[in-house]
């Protein structure tokens, strides 16, 4: 007889996170803000030894994000929301409005640039003022309420050249994380050295591979990425709009996106934001997995061959059958790459997890393009 991957006690676990997450609807604990001491707890506490990873992904290669965020914009909002990689989970987080949100990497590089994001949120007035620090550059002259279009258009486009201003806002950045307590030791200065210094010197153009050549960077960059529009013409971006940056600003203030470094198929990060969420009644809205699964498989090409390979979706999978959940909660998928006219994240992108996991049960999940084409008949 097929041995189940869950067992009957995880999938008790699904229905007793199902109750729960219903009984969010009705009672909820999550503060409106997290202390700092409180924010730091959850970034060390629920962390676990990182890995490698073939990439600085220092921007998401995924322009096709506009229209699983559109979809998603029409379903339910608030609860919890779950990510991994850099900018994209910002236009996520605008289109989900989630109470909290925990930005999970196997890397350690991408909790820092995270931090990094925080910090510039926080430091930034809107948009103009974002951009300006993030790429070390002049505060473009536009209004507040400029197309992106626009603001990209006065932004210079080459590469960095005012060191001196690079050196003054690093200052800035790490003064500022030093206002939420975060001392960081000499391998986290080097790597908040390394992303900036990369913003700086690519500047807008900065892509997935960043100083890396022959990568899957989807044709695409930092700047095209905030231009992307859905199926319909609505821009997506948390930068499309001055309304969608202040909402992600006004998380970054509260402590409320909390970046974890991770392993999905870990035995603790995963387990314990799912016991957090649990004990302030709060299920998960959306969960963005891009393409994590294809390493968890086993699917790597071949020149990275022994850098992500650890086979552990059936770990993965048991993780997310830990998670307070119920029949809203969606996982999103990265199914396809490329230019945002040839490469468009497809509605089937989104996938339920409960009949997902019941799928995963059934035994009919167990390859990667079974998962990836969200198997639930």
């Amino acid at each position: 007889m097929r041995e189940r991957l869950l067992t009957s006690t995880a999938l008790a676990a699904i229905v007793v996170a199902t109750a729960l997450g219903a009984a969010a609807q009705q009672t909820r604990s999550l503060p409106r803000e997290l202390s700092d001491a409180e924010f730091r707890r959850l970034v060390t506490d629920f962390a676990e030894p990182g890995g490698k990873f073939h990439s600085d992904n220092f921007t998401s290669n995924e322009p096709g994000f506009a229209v699983a965020a559109a979809e998603l914009a029409m379903r339910r909002q608030g609860g919890a929301y779950l990510g991994v990689g850099p900018e994209q989970n910002f236009s996520y987080i605008v289109a989900v409005r989630p109470e909290i949100a925990f930005i999970v990497d196997i890397r350690r590089q991408a909790l820092i640039q995270h931090l990094l994001f925080k910090a510039l949120f926080e430091l930034s007035n809107d948009r103009a003022d974002f951009v300006a620090r993030l790429f070390s550059v002049r505060r473009p002259d536009v209004a507040r309420d400029a197309p992106i279009a626009a603001l990209w258009k006065s932004m210079p486009r080459g590469r960095g050249s005012d060191r001196d201003r690079y050196l003054s806002n690093r200052k800035e950045v790490e003064a500022q994380l030093k206002t939420h307590g975060f001392e960081l030791d000499t391998r986290d200065t080097a790597a908040l050295e390394y992303i900036y210094n990369a913003f700086f010197t690519i500047g807008p153009a900065i892509n997935y591979g960043g100083f890396q050549e022959k990568l899957s960077t989807g044709n695409t960059d930092f700047a095209a990425l905030s231009q992307v529009v859905d199926d319909k013409g609505v821009p997506r971006s948390f930068l499309a709009t001055d309304a969608s940056f202040q909402f992600v600003k006004t998380m970054q203030q509260r402590n409320l996106i909390v970046p974890v470094e991770g392993d999905f198929a870990g035995p603790t990060t995963l387990r314990a934001i799912g016991d957090y969420l649990r004990a302030h009644g709060t299920p998960v809205n959306v969960f963005y997995i891009s393409n994590v699964e294809q390493y968890l498989f086993g699917g790597t090409p071949a020149r990275f061959k022994g850098t992500e390979m650890n086979g552990g979706w059936q770990n993965f999978y048991r993780n997310l059958a830990a998670l307070p959940a119920d029949a809203s909660t969606t996982l999103v998928r990265s199914l396809a790459f490329g230019s945002p006219r040839a490469g468009v994240l497809r509605p089937s992108a989104l996938c339920l997890l409960r009949p997902f996991l019941a799928a995963v049960d059934a035994g009919r999940v167990t390859t990667h393009n079974q998962a990836r084409t969200c198997s639930q008949q």
